[in-house]
């Protein structure tokens, strides 16, 4: 059997791990999009809240319900806190996965141009003994018109 088709068998596990690679990079992008857009909404919400605040402030406002509202946005400002930092350790997760398939991608790449150029040199081997070939049929047939 000839090289190039028993590193094919090579190049398939290599494009399996590609693909479970590239899969894990999706759920991790997907992971990322969810903590930036909850990130979002809450930093929306937040503002959203504080302009409810501002907008019922034009009237006399008890102590004690100021107090809750600042108390509420603390509470959003470390809720935004924990999701920004969920944030942060999903994009970590994502370069590393990312780095991860890029380098099954090189390997998968690697291996194709390995088995392209075992072709070529198996080519270059047959075409060789083809030419040996027809040389010594060329040759055997000379000798024979000049007997």
């Amino acid at each position: 059997m000839l090289r190039s088709k028993r590193l094919e068998v090579v190049l398939t596990l290599e494009e399996r791990k590609e693909q479970e690679a590239l899969e894990r990079m999706g759920e991790a992008r997907t992971r990322v999009e969810g903590h930036r857009e909850q990130v979002a909404n809450l930093e929306r919400y937040q503002q959203e809240y504080r302009d409810q605040i501002r907008a019922s402030q034009q009237g006399v406002v008890p102590v004690a319900r100021l107090q809750a509202w600042q108390a509420f946005i603390a509470q959003l400002d470390q809720v935004i806190g924990q999701q920004q930092n969920l944030l942060q350790k999903a994009e970590q997760l994502y370069e590393a996965r990312r780095l991860e398939w890029q380098q099954a991608w090189e390997r998968r790449r690697g291996m194709e141009k390995y088995i392209e150029s075992c072709r070529d040199q198996e080519q270059r081997e047959r075409d060789s003994r083809e030419q040996k070939l027809a040389d010594e049929a060329a040759s055997r047939a000379f000798a024979r018109r000049n007997r």
